[in-house]
């Protein structure tokens, strides 16, 4: 039987509504801090997940993390407000054939659009690079793609892998799975230059790797996302 694309695509959605609404069980461990100090901050020693995440008022991304309940892995959370308007990160971040993605995350190699199921519902081939010295090798994941938006403003990406006649394994790929994952972008009230940007990762990535590896790439990883689309957001107003 045919896989039900939108109702998956809605129960992700709804997964990023919980995890937004739930502040239990989530334990720091790692944040950047902004301003003088900067990369000691993303230096600071990172022990791997059970270390003791530490926080400071000019934090700029932080990230925590707890069991997934999907998956014998981690779901990490990262959170920080960025120096520009919702839609300008939107415009970032969107998943879109042929969007900026690809250009500034470093993770994203290639994006396309296997099959629009509505106008915002699709499903999503992703292929990542080798990472983490290329410990990691190339991946693939294929996830049915959400958008929304909320009455104040805020808007909502959200994801779950799948599969699709379409998109069979292929050979110099790893298949990876990202279990309900997304982004709210969220106006921060009488600032329309700032946005508070929540993030939810939940990755298996496949293959045969040391939790360890695993257990260090994401925090680290997180962190470069939000920065990377920081320094991207900025070029896009050059």
């Amino acid at each position: 039987p045919a896989m039900d694309y939108a109702a998956l695509a809605e129960a992700a959605a709804d997964k990023m509504g919980l995890y937004r609404r739930d502040p239990g069980g989530w334990r720091g461990c790692r944040s950047t801090v902004s301003g003088r100090g900067g990369e000691e901050g993303q230096g600071r020693r990172w022990r791997g997940a059970a270390a003791e995440g530490f926080t400071s008022p000019q934090s700029e991304v932080s990230v925590s993390w707890r069991p997934s309940a999907e998956f014998a892995g981690n779901v990490y959370r990262g959170e920080g407000v960025l120096t520009a308007s919702p839609q300008d990160i939107w415009e970032c971040i969107k998943p879109v054939a042929g969007g900026l993605r690809t250009k500034w995350d470093q993770n994203v190699k290639d994006f396309e659009v296997v099959e629009a199921i509505s106008d915002t519902v699709s499903v999503c081939r992703t292929t990542t690079p080798s990472a983490f010295m290329k410990i990691i090798s190339p991946r693939e994941f294929v996830d049915v793609v959400t958008v929304k938006q909320y009455e104040d403003g805020t808007m909502l990406s959200a994801a779950t892998n799948v599969e699709h006649p379409l998109c069979p394994p292929r050979p110099n790929f790893v298949r990876g799975f990202n279990y309900p994952c997304g982004c709210f972008c969220i106006p921060v009230p009488g600032e329309p230059d700032r946005t508070q940007l929540l993030s939810f990762f939940q990755t298996d990535l496949g293959g045969y790797l040391p939790q360890t590896v695993v257990d260090s790439f994401f925090p680290a990883n997180i962190v470069g996302f939000y920065s990377n689309l920081s320094k991207a957001v900025k070029g896009l107003k050059a």
